[in-house]
């Protein structure tokens, strides 16, 4: 078998009046780049990669850099192919857009990989740990008009309660946009609409400095966070050691690092008790599973970050299936020592309606997919409607 044919799909969906905020920006609009191999034998993977910015760049890397040097090969081989990618652009993609690419044409060799072995990724990987993964559910962005928080407060008690309805038992809350005072209000609040059981999860996008991210920390302590993500930029190393040892809240980070060298590094100095690999972003699943490794050698715990479309998010769903839990008890339970899995529920038809299976939310988790490769089917007609 050999690869027959590389291309780009770059998608976008305008979000109007549904766009939201982070600390960083708004949120107009849902993209992805999506990566289609052939192999002459007629199966076809598919990838993603790239989830924080214009989705151009990673395209051009794809199309004009590693396909060229793809056709050909054999794609069943992703590791292999892997490193003679990355020996290839060392010199100028040791991070960024070139590994973004690399991520997208990784995890598309896997899933045909799967389909010619007749096997799921996750039993590529080593076998599954389980079968359904409990998920959290991402929200509480800002709205646009986020300086009137009376009304932001109302909003956000009924978005909260809604997601706890629904049978989420984990929350992550945005904040790092508005004062401490008004985020701890808004924290308060979500506390007040989901109850005491309900954990919280709170991501800041790297919005402070470290004397800032302690003083917040210990300001949430009362509210039961479960972990901080991103407190500080992703290149203060020194910010989120200082962050780890004098705020009370576990750290989590890493969706801005890149494969095992950049995670060697941010794990070793101390920086995170809770590291966040992207599929999207690290390196795929060949960078993933070094991660995990690293990360288990080293006494901390993996979550990956996932944002994108519904590819990302099936190849989350195996990758997380495959984390031991950690440490091993005989009664595993959620993000205590056992893998949970982000799921975004901010609007994105590029998650929700693309494929033609869908992520059901049963008792708080969503199922594995159990078909050869990523186990998922691309929509055409949802993939030229928003295709640009």
């Amino acid at each position: 078998m050999k690869i027959k044919s590389v291309s780009s799909h770059l998608l976008r969906v305008p979000l109007g009046d549904k766009t939201f905020y982070s600390s960083q920006a708004a949120f107009p609009e849902r993209n992805s780049y999506l990566v289609r191999i052939e192999t002459d034998t007629g199966l076809v993977g598919w990838g993603e990669g790239g989830q924080y910015g214009p989705a151009q760049p990673v395209a051009a890397v794809v199309d004009h850099v590693f396909a060229p040097r793809i056709l050909g090969r054999d794609p069943t081989e992703p590791v292999r192919i892997w490193e003679a990618l990355y020996a290839f652009s060392r010199d100028f993609g040791q991070r960024g857009t070139y590994i973004e690419a690399l991520s997208a044409i990784d995890i598309a060799l896997w899933d045909i990989a799967g389909q010619a072995a007749g096997l799921p990724v996750w039993k590529l990987l080593g076998g599954r740990f389980r079968d359904k993964i409990t998920a959290y559910a991402t929200g509480c962005y800002y709205p646009e008009d986020f300086s009137h928080l009376p009304s932001q407060l109302t909003a956000l008690h009924e978005e909260a309660a809604g997601y706890a309805n629904a049978g989420f038992g984990l929350l992550k809350v945005k904040i790092g946009l508005l004062s401490l005072e008004d985020d701890i209000a808004r924290l308060r609040t979500i506390r007040e609409a989901v109850g005491p059981t309900i954990g919280l999860l709170v991501d800041a996008n790297h919005a402070y400095n470290a004397a800032t991210a302690v003083r917040m920390g210990r300001m949430m302590k009362d509210l039961g966070v479960l972990f901080f993500e991103e407190p500080v930029v992703p290149e203060d190393r020194e910010g989120y050691r200082k962050v780890r040892a004098e705020n009370p809240i576990a750290v989590a980070g890493g969706e801005c690092e890149f494969t095992r060298y950049g995670f060697r590094d941010f794990i070793a100095s101390g920086c995170v008790d809770i590291v966040q690999p992207d599929l999207a972003v690290c390196g795929g699943f060949t960078a993933f599973t070094q991660i995990l490794t690293l990360a288990n050698s080293w006494g901390v715990s993996t979550v990956p970050h996932v944002w994108g479309s519904g590819i990302a998010v099936a190849a989350a769903l195996h990758a997380v299936a495959t984390i031991p839990a950690f440490p091993f008890t005989a009664n595993a339970i959620p993000l205590l020592n056992q893998p949970v899995i982000e799921f975004d529920r901010k609007h994105n038809p590029l998650r929700d309606d693309l494929l033609h299976q869908r992520f059901e939310l049963i008792d708080g988790c969503l199922a594995v997919p159990d078909a050869p490769g990523l186990g998922v089917t691309v929509r055409d007609d949802i993939l030229d409607q928003y295709t640009y």
